[in-house]
This record gives C-alpha cells, structure tokens and sequence, in this order.
C-alpha cells in the first residue's frame, strides 16, 4: 500500500518520542508499504531544523534530515501543476488556513494516497475526497 505522511508524523517517528499510535508505527515499520513525504514537509522540516524550533540528536546538520529520509526508504512527493490545482480548488474549512498542510491535503487527494497525521482539522477535508488516517495520539 502507498501512503503519504504529515510532516509531524515524519517528527514524531525521527524524534523516537513514542507519539505514534500502534497503526501508524505498523504501516511505517511495514517495508511491504510505500511511504511518501512532501516536498512541501521537507520544507517544514528544513525550517523548523534551521530556526532551531526542533532538536534531535540524529541531525546535526540539514543533510542528515535526507539521510534519514533515504535510509527509512521515503520518497520525496514533489508538488506538481496538478497538486495546485487541487490546491486552487480546495474549499475553506473553518479554523483550518495553514497553506502547507492544505497543499499536502491536495497531494494526497490528486494521488489518491491516504494521508497518515496527528492534526485533527485534516478530517474536515474527507468530504473533499481526502483519505485520511488520523494518529490517535
């Protein structure tokens, strides 16, 4: 099975904080699955790595956040013409307007790949054809 990960499913698995809930550590720990990772998220990670607003002892430097990504075997999604699109067409959902998130929402909705992450606002977006697994953290 393929699926698509939130950036802070991606975290939480690097950070080894025991903040997956026992389906999502499955479906990651499964090497029969394809995992994917939107560029978008290695945006995110790359950010929050240099603005120092995460620490974890596996990275000391930006090129150990691709290493992990090649050794877990994740691929990079790279966000495409038609990812905007989906993005352009997106309805609002209240209290939702983070631009990330909701252009990894329409990568995962354009590739029909459920989406694993821990934010609860992602549900509002499955009457829009989001597959989603919500981490029950």
């Amino acid at each position: 099975m393929r699926y698509l990960i939130d950036t802070n499913i991606f975290l939480f698995h690097a950070s080894n904080d025991h903040s997956l809930d026992e389906d999502v550590r499955s479906i990651l720990d499964n090497y029969e699955n394809s995992i994917y990772l939107s560029s978008e998220s290695v945006k995110e990670v790359i950010h929050l790595f240099q603005t120092k607003k995460i620490k974890t002892k596996r990275w000391k430097s930006y090129y150990d956040i691709f290493n992990t990504i090649e050794e877990w075997n994740i691929t990079i999604k790279y966000v495409s013409k038609e990812h905007l699109l989906t993005f352009a067409s997106l309805d609002s959902v209240e209290n939702h307007n983070d631009p990330s998130d909701r252009l990894i929402i329409a990568q995962a909705i354009t590739e029909k790949l459920p989406l694993v992450s821990s934010d609860r606002k992602f549900e509002h977006y499955r009457k829009q054809k989001l597959n989603f697994i919500y981490n029950k953290i």
